[in-house]
């Protein structure tokens, strides 16, 4: 048994669990923050056999593009204003884990 532990970019998050539903994986959603654009991101957990991984990271690769985006600097630093800068956000950050005991209670 293994645990797929995915953090995506929240616009992300719902398409992502219909088709991992559509398939029959069962998701757990947490909404989390990510830490540099303080934005909202959620992270699923996705329990599954190991030889079903491979197709839950192809779900995430069509799900989760990654997409540039214009965000403005952090609070000014020495009297500099604030400027526009392109970042990329989107894709996926995926953790597969061994799964020792797995209980539905």
């Amino acid at each position: 048994m293994k645990l797929v532990i995915a953090i995506v970019h929240s616009e992300d998050s719902n398409k992502l669990n219909s088709a991992l539903n559509q398939k029959g994986y069962s998701v757990t959603k947490l909404a989390t923050t990510g830490g540099f654009l303080h934005a909202g991101n959620t992270t699923l957990m996705i329990g599954t056999e190991e030889d079903k991984v491979s197709d839950v990271l192809q779900i995430l690769r069509e799900q989760c593009r990654t997409r540039k985006q214009i965000t403005t600097t952090s609070a000014p630093m020495g009297g500099v204003m604030p400027y526009p800068i392109e970042v990329e956000v989107g894709g996926a950050t995926v953790f597969v884990l061994d799964i020792e005991q797995f209980e539905k209670l």
